[in-house]
């Protein structure tokens, strides 16, 4: 882990466990990276309550009870999957706040509309859902780590973290 994920992480950790508050995360093209960054750091049971990997479509309609119909009209690699992942794992978890990943990795899957390296990263609380759309450049571990570092720094600006 980079110096700065750690820094992300300890900061996030820091602010969770003072307001007693927990984080879930609902991955796709990450693969549960995110919830393995965040549970890298020991105590992270306070803060950190799961980690949803909805890989596949029918995972997430599943897991986070995301309408199949609005996965088909939008697709996966969307904004609207991916608040809709924020708040399924909301609403399917204990948890405050959520970060929501989905996106195309590579090295293939990528369209003309959607190339290799597009993800939308959602995050939020029941009050609050934002997602935003990244275009990653690199291989599929770099463009993993990338939606990780900027899933973590969304969420610090979510909760208004220095």
């Amino acid at each position: 882990m980079s110096a700065h994920t750690q820094q992300l992480v300890e900061q996030l950790a820091e602010h969770l466990s003072k307001r007693g508050e927990k984080l879930a995360t609902a991955e796709s093209c990450t693969g549960g990276l995110i919830a393995k960054t965040l549970t890298d750091l020991a105590g992270s049971s306070v803060w950190f309550d799961r980690g949803f990997v909805t890989y596949s479509n029918a995972a997430k309609t599943e897991m986070l009870t995301i309408p199949a119909s609005v996965i088909e009209e939008y697709g996966a690699v969307s904004e609207a999957v991916a608040n809709a992942m924020v708040s399924g794992a909301l609403r399917h978890s204990a948890a405050d706040y959520a970060i929501a990943v989905t996106g195309i990795a590579g090295p293939g899957g990528g369209s003309e509309e959607k190339p290799v390296g597009t993800v939308w990263i959602g995050v939020g609380s029941k009050r609050q859902v934002v997602a935003q759309k990244y275009l990653f450049s690199g291989d599929r571990d770099m463009v993993r780590q990338a939606t990780l570092e900027m899933g973590l720094v969304n969420m610090k600006h979510l909760l208004d973290i220095g």
